[in-house]
């Protein structure tokens, strides 16, 4: 691969989806984009790239920012914000929220699903406690090929096994999965994109996703999402990910790591 063929690719790839790729980052175009280019009957990662230079299949450059924004994930994965979900946030909500008794959550990166329908187990094995609540589970993702597999609710032995107690895999998996599945809407969203019409949300997750955008897109993103939440909405990133350095109109939450709070005067929706 030439640098003038690295480049354009990287750059196709900040432009569409705010992925930032570094030279050293080769190794995970080829690994990402080899099994592409032979699915679409192409010796490898050069035929693959000039395809994508002529402009000729329009599809190609979705597959292309598909197949490098596919992140790994799974259920409960790092056990700690879903814990403090649980023990933090919903109790605050729960009390917050008690005259109007409805919750709006957005998982704004969430793949394959399994953030999303974590979310979900956990809110129904405390339904007794929200009887009489609307509660909203909005996902969304880049690629429409992970949430086609998300709304379809199947996954591998592998996938359920990691992470998931075998508790819930016996519960949710065999029982009530159309349930589960009701209770989460899927959508295609862009961050980079337009915000209008999305939300209020009570809680954001958009988790171990900033990592992959320089600064100026990390702060405009965080500045979108707190102009959809309310001023005691907690938004949730990843262990990797801060605001600080990067945007003011969050700040982390006392004592509970990983989580923010629009700053006084950020938010931009009222309750």
């Amino acid at each position: 691969m030439t640098p003038q063929e690295f480049d354009y690719v990287a750059t196709m790839l900040k432009r569409e989806s705010g992925l930032v790729l570094g030279r050293d980052k080769v190794y995970l175009l080829e690994s990402r984009l080899v099994p592409l280019a032979r699915e679409r009957g192409m010796p490898g990662l050069p035929e693959l790239i000039h395809a994508l230079m002529a402009g000729k299949d329009p599809t190609l450059q979705k597959l292309v920012v598909d197949a490098m924004t596919t992140n790994e994930t799974f259920f409960f994965r790092d056990i700690k914000p879903f814990d403090q979900f649980k023990t933090f946030t919903l109790p605050e909500l729960l009390a917050a929220r008690a005259a109007k008794k409805t919750l709006r959550i957005w998982s704004a990166a969430s793949s394959t699903g399994q953030e999303p329908y974590t979310l979900a187990m956990i809110l129904k094995e405390m339904e007794a406690t929200f009887a009489g609540w609307r509660i909203e589970i909005l996902a969304t993702d880049l690629s429409n090929d992970v949430l086609e597999k998300a709304k379809r609710g199947a996954y591998t032995q592998f996938e359920v096994q990691r992470g998931l107690p075998v508790q819930l895999l016996v519960k949710y998996f065999t029982q009530a999965k159309d349930a589960l599945k009701r209770m989460v809407t899927y959508r295609p969203f862009n961050l980079l994109g337009s915000y209008a019409g999305m939300g209020p949300f009570d809680i954001v997750f958009c988790r171990n996703v900033l990592i992959y955008f320089d600064q100026e897109t990390k702060g405009k993103v965080l500045e979108n999402i707190v102009k959809l939440m309310p001023s005691d909405g907690t938004l949730y990133l990843g262990g990797a990910e801060t605001v600080l350095g990067v945007t003011s109109s969050f700040q982390p939450i006392s004592g509970q790591r990983g989580l923010y709070r629009p700053t006084a005067g950020s938010a931009g929706v009222k309750f």
